[in-house]
């Protein structure tokens, strides 16, 4: 910026202050010197970086205003209103990402069925715990839904029930085990749920084949193995025909609690004939057949008998028969079980109280009693097997445990391995890291070989010749894979091609995608809105544009820069103060700052006297944009603020409080006012000054 009488002052859209003259001779920290357009570029592109990255998680409105031109946001409705009588299927969520946040819409007219309603825990952004399916067009069309079916009792296939539920009051279907787990959630939910809610469930019994009538549909579960008890495939007999939605299923053929797929049923349904089959997609891609869950029972009970510390086992909360395992190889060896994680804790009393366990009694203790048994005498059952900040597991290999503290010779299990497309790995192996060096034996499901171990787990999900076979088995017309992302899905359709399902009979659907179907026909005749909601750890939901700030100060930090400015003689009344957050610890960059401050000094003397306040602002802000990415080459968030003191008349307005008769207060002088005005605002400054150590 030039001094004020080196030239004229500039026009209307002139060069701004930090032009390329006024740079000329100014050594900066990079060693160079950069254009204000460059400058603005750059921090333009980390707005975009921060939009693109918070924009995976758009919610429907998002999306429409991001499809639609500047200034002309989409309206939140759907694009094609279709009452024909077709049959719709439509994913609002699980049809991306690797099959989460599941959701799927079965519309016929002037009915509709939701089948299974998750979240998404697989979202990795500042403050946000998990995502959910938008629903929008679940009230577009609020009168048709007659119920929500749930295929399973875990999180991606129910989670979201206590954000989405209320605002319809219709009944959740599932499965006995699956029923409880619905209550199980809802108990536990943290916030107050609307006035005049009440949780309506009903509990279905897939093993008599019942089938209930939900409008225009009647509904069946069918019986199906997974890593959950309670596992079901949901039948929906609609006026054009059958749909089948697998759920997650393996086909396992000698599982611990002896609950087969039930294979006969499926059977049957194929000869009266089925329509479109929905058939999950998350592990399409691993050849050959999953392992059975009978296959790592004696793992347990070989570690059980050669271990030399005390035994901890890390899991999925909800993987009961898991525990149940557990629980049988202590029981052989003379051992309490002790468990800890609430999640984990609750899921069993619920299985214990609905009768899907068996405990003999007297075998658990409480945790806080673990720590002074002997230590061949008990077996803790925990949850953070996925590394999980905060999880039982990983407190303890931190040493920050309430209860246990872990010592050599102790043995940690780990029977799970990273959840697909979670991110997990890192998590997991700092946790293990912490383990090794306490002296902890740690047996892992990757590692079991040479670890001289049996096998430590088995998915829960089917892998190729699974998914050929149902596809046999059931024989549909039409095939649509659901809950996996495009590559998952697509894989999916090559196994189906195998099976002998025509091409034209199949597709890779989008979350949105209005599946329209007829006796003969399926095609895409439209799309509804869909997106992501996202909530934070208590379980209230943040906006996509807090998300975009929080990602933006995460990458380039925040500087204020607060300037208080005479309206008279518009010259600074006191040195620029400046407030930086995540960009540089400023004590460590005097040299800088003194830079800093005489350059918004030039500003304010060059350009606050020729332009309108509010322009002055965004002046301030680009300048101080490019001066900063012209110095440390970063673009930080630049919040400008000015405080003018002084030419505004005040007039007294608290009359009403004087006491009667007296005299009217005398009109203050505009000195007065100033230095009133002076005197509150260095009191302001000086309770900002002194919040924190890095205000400079």
């Amino acid at each position: 910026m030039s001094p004020t009488n080196s030239k004229p002052a500039p026009k209307r859209g002139s060069p701004k202050p930090n032009s390329r003259a006024a740079n000329k001779g100014r050594q900066t920290a990079t060693g160079r010197n950069v254009s204000r357009g460059a400058a603005l570029r750059a921090q333009k592109q980390a707005v975009q970086d921060a939009n693109r990255v918070a924009s995976q998680y758009l919610d429907a409105a998002g999306k429409q205003t991001d499809s639609q031109p500047a200034g002309k946001p989409g309206p939140r409705r759907a694009n094609v209103i279709d009452d024909s009588p077709r049959l719709k299927i439509i994913g609002l969520g699980g049809m991306d990402g690797g099959g989460s946040k599941n959701m799927m819409v079965i519309e016929y007219q002037n009915d509709a069925i939701v089948i299974d309603c998750g979240n998404d825990l697989g979202v990795d952004l500042p403050g946000i715990n998990y995502g959910i399916a938008d629903t929008t067009y679940l009230d577009q069309i609020k009168a048709k839904i007659r119920g929500f079916v749930i295929t399973h009792g875990h999180l991606d296939h129910m989670g979201a029930l206590p954000h989405i539920l209320p605002k319809y009051g219709v009944p959740v279907y599932g499965s006995k085990f699956t029923i409880g787990r619905v209550e199980e959630i809802f108990e536990n939910f943290g916030l107050p749920m609307p006035d005049g809610f009440e949780l309506k469930t009903v509990a279905m019994n897939e093993d008599t084949h019942e089938r209930l009538k939900l409008g225009e549909f009647f509904i069946e579960l069918i019986r199906v193995t997974h890593s959950i008890p309670g596992s079901t495939m949901v039948v929906v007999d609609t006026p054009v025909g059958r749909l089948i939605n697998t759920g997650d299923f393996r086909l396992d053929p000698n599982p611990l609690d002896h609950e087969k797929t039930d294979s006969a049923r499926l059977e049957e349904l194929a000869k009266e004939g089925v329509l479109a089959l929905m058939s999950e997609s998350t592990t399409t891609e691993r050849p050959g057949r999953t392992p059975s869950e009978s296959t790592i029972e004696q793992s347990f009970v070989d570690i059980m008998d050669n271990a030399p510390g005390r035994i901890f086992v890390g899991l999925f909360s909800t993987n009961m028969n898991r525990v149940q395992m557990i629980v049988n190889a202590a029981v052989h060896h003379n051992k309490k079980v002790a468990m800890d994680g609430r999640s984990m804790v609750s899921t069993l009393e619920m299985a214990v109280r609905n009768g899907f366990m068996k405990i003999p009694k007297g075998t658990f203790v409480p945790i806080a009693n673990a720590a002074t048994m002997k230590d061949q005498d008990v077996v803790v059952v925990c949850t953070g097997s996925q590394g999980e900040p905060n999880s039982a597991l990983v407190r303890m290999s931190m040493g920050d445990h309430k209860h246990i503290s872990l010592k050599e010779q102790d043995t940690v299990i780990l029977s799970s391995t990273p959840i697909p497309y979670s991110g997990n790995d890192a998590l997991i192996r700092a946790m293990v890291d912490d383990l090794l060096k306490k002296g902890v034996h740690v047996y892992r499901h990757e590692t079991y070989v040479v670890d001289n171990a049996g096998p430590l787990h088995v998915s829960g999900h089917g892998s190729q010749d699974e998914y050929r076979e149902i596809i046999e088995m059931v024989k549909p017309k039409f095939f649509l894979p659901i809950y996996g992302d495009f590559t998952a899905k697509k894989y999916h359709i090559d196994i189906a091609i195998q099976a002998g399902i025509p091409r034209k009979n199949l597709g890779n659907f989008e979350n949105g995608d209005v599946i329209s179907l007829t006796k003969d026909k399926m095609e895409v005749t439209g799309q509804v809105p869909h997106g992501t909601v996202l909530v934070d750890q208590t379980g209230a939901v943040v906006s996509t544009i807090v998300v975009k700030d929080r990602v933006l100060l995460a990458e380039g930090g925040l500087v204020a820069v607060v300037l208080t400015i005479d309206k008279r003689t518009g010259s600074l009344l006191t040195s620029p103060d400046i407030i930086s957050r995540g960009f540089i610890y400023m004590k460590d960059n005097e040299e800088l700052m003194n830079a800093f401050r005489n350059e918004l000094r030039r500003a304010v003397t060059q350009r606050f006297k020729r332009v309108d306040l509010d322009r002055f602002k965004a002046e301030l802000k680009d300048y101080v944009t490019h001066f900063l990415y012209e110095q440390t080459q970063r673009s930080p968030i630049v919040i400008p603020v000015v405080n003018v003191i002084g030419g505004r008349s005040e007039k007294a307005n608290n009359d009403i409080h004087k006491p009667a008769g007296a005299a009217p207060e005398q009109p203050k002088t505009p000195e007065e006012i100033a230095l009133e005005q002076q005197r509150r605002f260095a009191q302001m400054r000086q309770r900002l000054l002194n919040q924190d150590a890095r205000v400079d």
